[in-house]
């Protein structure tokens, strides 16, 4: 699942009809596990409330700012355009408590 971080709310987009955007709507509170899969390996959890919105200037905007992070900046107007479309969703995760684990092999 492709993410960002804008003012320590993290951000992510998905289908309007998915499981997880369905989830979402009917309970606002989520769970979010990130993990390094390479030593020295760490996690962190993030739990919290999230917000939905369908306002297509928003879902462009933030499927942008999420395609340039995992596909760099040349790609992310394309992958912006892609993504952000009637049908998605911006979820945004206020964070409540968050858990983690850095240099779990130390």
């Amino acid at each position: 699942m492709w993410f960002t971080v804008e003012g320590g709310e993290i951000v992510l987009n998905t289908r309007r009809d998915s499981a997880k955007g369905r989830a979402i709507r009917r309970d606002p509170r989520v769970a979010l596990c990130v993990d390094l899969e390479e030593p020295p390996y760490g996690f962190v959890q993030v739990q919290g409330e999230a917000e939905v919105s369908e306002d297509i200037g928003e879902l462009r905007q933030t499927a942008t700012a999420i395609a340039a992070r995992y596909m760099g900046a040349e790609r992310a107007e394309e992958f912006g355009r892609r993504n952000g479309v009637p049908g998605e969703l911006v979820v945004r995760i206020r964070p409540t408590k968050v858990i983690a684990g850095l240099d779990m092999t130390g």
